[in-house]
């Protein structure tokens, strides 16, 4: 028994450094032969080939097999000192993770930043102070109230998060496209969320506000009537994710080099303008194409129509 365990758990160690580990996969090269455009040579630089790599453990340890359990004997029960099994188990029950409570729906794109002159009398960020410098940026566009299925084109506030990747490290902008929010003291969150949230006896709406519970909680909480009236105009329902403004709504402190400070607002301003759906519109919309907004957006960058948006 003990010499069984020893072999099956030596084999399951590092091939040797001169082992080369078989693929029967196909491989780029079979994938894009005779199917090349300038968009695939273009991603070629950051595709990597793993062919040539052993395999390994989510913690960087090279194995040679993970397809056999470690057994007691040819024939005996698995063992749970098996950690390779334990982890390849653990990471598949992991997999699906449960959506998000709110923005569930949402879709996103990278790009870049790159500010027009020198913001240092403001700011001593470097992505804010070097003119020629493009600072990667991926953003996502989001619906608050439904879930991943809903559609694109309901009465919602939409949200508009914006990463940028600067030498500094990672600077994250959580904003929507409205100026303002519901509520000013973060314990009433859960209690917002639960009241926009489609009623609990019927599951209705999906995607929207309209319905008692919404409006129970904003007739109880009087600060949420400035929110109120930018639901319920035109800004609630934009005709593009390309023609939507972006607000970071908090009021934020800027430093430079010198220690002094500044409060700032950011405001992203889309350069083709800003532009709304009527609501019946968007209702003929909703049922035409649940996903007319992420399908305009994808769209527009593969057509190299790409949107652009101003920092103030």
């Amino acid at each position: 028994m003990g010499r069984d365990k020893e072999s099956l758990m030596a084999s399951k160690n590092a091939p040797p450094v001169t082992q080369t580990p078989k693929s029967e996969m196909a491989g780029t090269d079979t994938l894009d032969r005779g199917n090349t455009n300038e968009k695939l040579e273009s991603l070629e630089q950051f595709r990597s080939d793993a062919t040539q790599q052993a395999l390994r453990t989510n913690h960087g340890v090279k194995i040679s097999d993970n397809q056999n359990t470690l057994k007691v004997g040819n024939r005996g029960p698995s063992l749970l000192e098996d950690f390779i099994m334990r982890e390849k188990i653990t990471h598949f029950d992991h997999e699906r993770i449960p959506e998000r409570i709110v923005h569930a729906r949402g879709t996103a794109a990278h790009g870049y930043f790159q500010t027009y002159e020198d913001h240092g009398a403001l700011s001593k960020a470097g992505f804010l102070r070097d003119p020629g410098k493009k600072t990667p940026v991926f953003v996502r566009f989001s619906t608050v109230q439904g879930p991943r299925g809903s559609g694109d084109t309901v009465r919602d506030v939409r949200g508009f998060a914006v990463k940028l990747y600067t030498d500094e490290g990672n600077f994250d902008l959580v904003g929507n496209n409205m100026p303002v929010f519901f509520i000013q003291d973060a314990i009433k969150f859960p209690d917002f969320v639960h009241a926009v949230k489609p009623e609990p006896h019927n599951e209705i709406p999906t995607g929207g506000s309209a319905h008692d519970t919404f409006w129970d909680f904003v007739s109880l909480v009087p600060e949420s009537a400035h929110m109120v009236l930018w639901t319920m105009s035109d800004r609630a329902i934009p005709k593009s994710l390309r023609t939507m403004q972006g607000f970071g709504i908090h009021t934020f402190r800027f430093i430079n080099t010198e220690g002094e400070s500044s409060f700032v607002k950011f405001h992203w301003k889309p350069k083709f303008g800003v532009c709304s759906l009527v609501w019946d519109e968007a209702q003929k919309l909703a049922g035409k194409d649940t996903d007319f907004h992420r399908r305009d957006l994808w769209e527009s960058i593969e057509m190299g129509d790409y949107p652009e948006w101003e920092l103030g």
